[in-house]
């Protein structure tokens, strides 16, 4: 085993750190949106929270002046609430390959990185 035997191991360890230096970068990056996004999705759903109890308010003011029976209102409404209860399938948390999308990731970060610098 010489020197060039050595250099060319050194290089593919090399090469293979810096591939997952950009994988870590781009996973980094993703992790940061997705949080943000649900930071403003919290923010946004704390909002219609806080609008929908300003509606009930006046509607319950509405139905006394009216004198409906907002119980007997609300339990003949057709509420599927056991539907919305429960969770789908949709809301599982997708599991990528390893190995399947190593170039498509590295890719992406060098564009990413790309546009930065260009900024």
């Amino acid at each position: 085993m010489g020197l060039g035997s050595t250099a060319k191991k050194i290089q593919t360890v090399a090469d293979t750190a810096e591939k997952m230096y950009r994988r870590l970068n781009a996973l980094r990056k993703e992790v940061e949106s997705t949080k943000r996004t649900v930071e403003d999705t919290g923010g946004r759903v704390q909002s219609l929270e806080n609008e929908i109890a300003e509606q009930r308010v006046i509607l319950e003011a509405i139905g006394e002046e009216l004198d409906v029976d907002i119980e007997a209102a609300i339990d003949d409404a057709d509420l599927d609430v056991a539907a919305d209860t429960t969770t789908d399938d949709s809301e599982e948390i997708p599991i990528e390959a390893a190995d399947s999308d190593d170039e498509s990731v590295a890719d992406d970060a060098d564009d990413t990185d790309n546009t930065e610098t260009a900024k």
